[in-house]
């Protein structure tokens, strides 16, 4: 499950990919609304959409036990999707995992004028640290939002073996979200590895190699236990 305006094709869902195909096991990526090479625009989705979207490909082209694997926001919907739907989810990987950003990283960062601007505009831009295109802010995700907030209703019911790995200078999100999702669900296996040189998109050489052994060690010990599938 891909980042806020990032799609299916990264790095990081590639380097799972050819591993998956590797182990002749099942994967499959995919775009959010309004990301990459699905329809609607970008500006009209919020994270109720998207996990939407994330819970839809579970139910409609996936059958039986799978690890969720999410980037980012998409860290926010993986951990959506697996307390929708708990009887799917058999693991969970995290890479720089945000729940709660729109709250807690735009929202809290905005100036009193932007946000007087948001809420009468509907929407603002804001400049990107990845592209020439600004990230598009809307009323509309910042409220939606926090209908879907997760770390202020903590414990939460997620009992699965997660995995999360962050880059300790991620200028994005602050390396102690990790530490705050280890600590509010109430899964025993939970291993954090913090990358003391490690940004936000965590998508070098040896950042894909930590990815996929982190992936690949969780399936062999779950395959100790039943058989599994990949959702990216």
């Amino acid at each position: 499950m891909t980042g806020f305006m990032s799609d299916m094709t990264g790095s990081k869902a590639l380097a799972l990919e050819d591993l998956c195909k590797a182990r002749g096991q099942a994967y499959l990526r995919f775009d959010y609304r309004g990301h990459g090479a699905s329809s609607q625009a970008f500006k009209d989705g919020c994270i109720g959409d998207w996990a939407d979207d994330a819970i839809q490909v579970l139910d409609r082209l996936t059958e039986g036990p799978q690890v969720l694997v999410g980037s980012s926001m998409g860290g926010w919907i993986m951990l959506l999707t697996a307390l929708a739907r708990p009887q799917r989810i058999v693991g969970l990987v995290g890479i720089a995992p945000a729940p709660d950003f729109t709250e807690n990283l735009i929202w809290s960062e905005l100036t009193a004028e932007q946000r007087k601007s948001l809420l009468a505009e509907g929407k603002i831009d804001v400049p990107s640290d990845y592209g020439e295109q600004p990230y598009v802010i809307t009323k509309r995700l910042i409220e939606d939002g926090r209908n879907h907030l997760l770390l202020d209703k903590t414990p939460l019911p997620i009992r699965v073996p997660l995995r999360i790995i962050q880059g300790m200078e991620d200028q994005d999100v602050p390396w102690d979200t990790a530490l705050m999702i280890q600590d509010a669900v109430e899964s025993l296996d939970v291993d954090v590895t913090l990358v003391k040189k490690g940004g936000h998109r965590l998508s070098e050489p040896a950042d894909l190699a930590r990815l996929t052994q982190t992936l690949a060690a969780l399936l062999d010990q779950l395959e100790a236990h039943q058989s599994t599938h990949i959702l990216r």
